[in-house]
């Protein structure tokens, strides 16, 4: 059986009876070589570091949300922007937020919203932190803390989620990632420079990582790209399925231009010999920015259309948005017509509903008698999965034994979206599990599954399913990400996707489909966690004769630190836990003294480096 669900990347969510398991994943990833320690100075579980949801379809009460015992409670708060009547988050006047167990527990699961009650960001959650509740389908980072945010899909509202998940972390003193398993074609602009990827960059340089879904668009020629040079560009478009939605409207056609290169375009009608019926005017984008709703008349039949014009974006480019409500039972066809005197256009075909939230692609047609463009599925990546500093993930699917000879998956998953971004830059960046993950499923939901398994948790059953898409695999390197945070706390965003990146698996079938399917190849959580902790020198395995002894912990003014005998001068590295050097200093023989009495009060991490030697101390600064 197959069922389709609707959010943001599609979900892609699929449901099926056969298929890989969340620990089939984790082996795919090395994730459990670091849960046994192998060779490491500790076994890493996400303890320490918070992972942000942005998300709907929460099951605060989920029993995976718990730790293993089932008796520490680890949902910090949770922001339901959809929620009337408040109180909302401080600095912020809309919206609900839930502080604390007693509140969450009480509120029981975000509220109905444009998806009713969903399922969706319960999933995800659990395969970045969930702790199995007792099953097999335990999330890569378990012992992680958690903050969700269902939210209004609005540039600001988005925004607003990203800095009151960084409020929190800092009011915790821990790391933060903040996993993104959604993108919109529409939403910001098409180069990853807009509002939410501008918030992104300015919060990554704070220490915030951000990991997202690559996209489900691998599948459909959905994306139309043209060089203009003084001439005419016309292709047909197909309305992308309804899926089932009964929020379906029709298709919304997002266009863009080199930057301070105008275009015009119109929507064409045609018959089924694509003679033209009916034509829109030519919208310019060297008007300024305009909106219009209109519609075009053919005897009975009706087609309505708004389309919406922006001169230059954020990052100079002009843009349209055509939307056309596809009409009941009409068998007519539909193209546009786009003109322009130079640069490198780009367009996506997605589906359109009333909230406002489709993106599953349509097909653009070529007519090679006509010289109409056939579409392609290349640039696949929306927002935010376009943003520089975003760690953005496609699927692939779990490689595993089903018994003691045969291998079975590893290739690219056939809906994972294509890179690279219009300006050429490489994603997806990298490749995680994402064909048939089993996680939690929310026990609120408006839907039925087929659950794998379920428990029994305070008198009410809790399940698990299996769901496919880039939001699976988004959540599973959110998990790993947070190991390395885990492992090292010092390192910066840019340090930990480059240790994704450094360490991914390169196989048979990353070196078929390439970089623009499978980005730098596959998750490998195991390499990553010791690149990581070697970037930071905190790879000492050596005896505690060797070990430099810090004092007071916590302290308030001064820090002493006593060398081991006979060794040689060392150098005092201090980090906050956004992986800023606050302050540096020379060790000597016998006792050392670091002033910290001005620094803020928190948590910090203390790194000795002595040659090759180097010690890592947690410090906790108080007043």
């Amino acid at each position: 059986m197959k069922k389709t669900i609707f959010a943001f990347w599609l979900t892609l969510a699929i449901f099926t009876l056969n298929g890989q398991h969340l620990y089939n994943a984790r082996q795919d990833g090395h994730v459990d070589s670091v849960y046994f320690g192998i060779n490491l100075p500790d076994a890493y579980t996400g303890e320490g570091v918070i992972i942000g949801v942005t998300d709907w379809g929460f099951d605060y009460t989920h029993p995976t949300f718990y730790d293993s015992t089932r008796t520490r409670y680890r949902v910090l708060r949770a922001w339901d922007q959809f929620r009337t009547g408040g109180p909302a988050p401080d600095g912020f006047d809309y919206g609900t937020e839930w502080v604390g167990q007693e509140q969450l527990l009480n509120a029981q699961c975000d509220t109905a919203n444009i998806y009713g009650h969903h399922y969706h960001g319960t999933h995800v959650a659990g395969i970045a932190a969930g702790s199995g509740a007792g099953t097999p389908y335990r999330g890569v980072a378990p012992d992680a803390e958690l903050i969700f945010a269902s939210f209004i899909p609005e540039e600001q509202a988005v925004v607003d989620a990203f800095q009151w998940m960084y409020e929190v972390a800092q009011q915790e003193q821990k790391r933060l990632v903040i996993n993104m398993s959604w993108g919109l074609f529409w939403m910001d602009n098409p180069d990853g420079t807009g509002m939410i990827g501008q918030k992104m960059q300015e919060l990554s340089d704070l220490g915030v990582v951000f990991v997202t879904s690559g996209g489900n668009e691998g599948d459909v020629d959905f994306h139309l790209g043209h060089t203009f040079q003084q001439d005419t560009l016309r292709s047909r478009f197909l309305f992308p399925s309804a899926n089932g939605s009964p929020n379906y409207w029709g298709t919304s056609i997002t266009m863009t231009n080199s930057p301070g290169q105008p275009f015009a375009v119109s929507l064409n009608w045609t018959n089924q010999m694509y003679q033209t019926i009916q034509a829109s005017p030519f919208y310019n984008t060297a008007n300024g920015d305009m909106y219009e709703d209109n519609y075009l008349v053919n005897g009975t039949d009706t087609i309505v259309y708004n389309i919406r014009i922006v001169e230059s974006d954020a990052s100079g480019r002009p843009s349209a948005r055509l939307r056309v409500k596809k009409a009941s039972g009409s068998s007519w066809r539909f193209g546009i017509t786009v003109v322009g005197e130079s640069g490198e256009f780009h367009a996506w075909n997605v589906a359109e509903l009333t909230t406002g939230v489709g993106n599953w692609g349509g097909k653009f047609m070529g007519i090679s008698a006509l010289n109409w463009t056939a579409g392609d599925n290349h640039h696949g990546t929306g927002t935010p999965a376009n943003v520089e500093c975003a760690i953005t993930v496609a699927a692939h699917a779990s490689r595993y034994q089903p018994n003691d000879t045969t291998w079975t998956g590893g290739g690219i998953c056939s809906f994972s979206s294509v890179g690279p971004t219009i300006n050429g830059r490489m994603k997806p960046d990298i490749s995680a599990p994402g064909s048939n993950v089993c996680s939690a499923i929310n026990s609120y939901a408006d839907d039925s599954f087929n659950y794998v398994d379920t428990v029994m948790f305070q008198g009410r059953r809790y399940g698990f399913a299996k769901l496919s898409g880039t939001s699976m695999s988004s959540p599973f390197t959110t998990g790993v990400a947070a190991l390395l945070l885990q492992a090292n706390p010092t390192l910066t965003p840019e340090d930990v996707k480059g240790a994704l990146i450094h360490t991914a698996t390169q196989d048979e079938f990353t070196v078929a489909a390439g970089p623009n399917r499978f980005g730098h190849g596959k998750v490998n959580a195991y390499q990553a966690v010791l690149h990581a902790l070697y970037h930071a020198g905190l790879h000492h395995f050596n005896c505690s004769t060797d070990r430099y002894t810090v004092f007071p912990n916590p302290a308030q003014d001064q820090l002493f630190i006593s060398t081991p005998n006979s060794q040689g001068n060392a150098i005092v590295q201090l980090y906050d836990l956004n992986g800023r050097l606050v302050r540096t200093a020379s060790l000597f023989q016998g006792s050392n003294r670091i002033n910290i009495h001005e620094l803020p009060e928190g948590c910090y991490i203390l790194k000795i480096i002595r040659g090759t030697y180097t010690q890592s101390e947690k410090i906790i600064k108080t007043r």
